[in-house]
């Protein structure tokens, strides 16, 4: 049985994928932006990873765990798509959406952390 629904995990997978296309478009010339894509792609799609991870938790202490890297990548991801749009000028239709995204992510996780570990106490 999943810990996650299966929207969610939908939706993370969905934002993994957005990543990926994100990073495709990007301008590689440019040593910043290649490296900066490199740990957006990295940090974006691990995203999923956790929740997949989330998804098969033993125990409440663990899922907490998993989505609490959930939140770091998602929150590291943020900072990549800002730098790039803040620092290095990439502003496309995709940028805004997915930083819109991330920011829903982590606020849907954060509670969902949240409510488990009052529930907890």
């Amino acid at each position: 049985m999943s810990r996650l629904s299966e929207e969610l995990r939908q939706r993370t997978k969905g934002y993994a994928s957005a990543i990926i296309r994100y990073y495709v478009r990007l301008p590689k010339e440019r040593e910043e932006v290649r490296v900066l894509g490199k740990q957006l792609l990295r940090s974006g799609t691990s995203v999923a990873a956790h929740a997949r991870e989330a998804s098969r938790a033993r125990s409440d202490s663990e899922f907490c765990s998993k989505l609490d890297g959930l939140l770091q990548e998602a929150d590291e991801s943020q900072l990549w798509l800002e730098l790039l749009r803040d620092d290095c000028g990439i502003q496309n239709e995709i940028t805004d959406p997915l930083l819109r995204e991330t920011n829903e992510l982590m606020a849907i996780f954060v509670t969902l952390v949240s409510k488990l570990r009052k529930a907890g106490n």
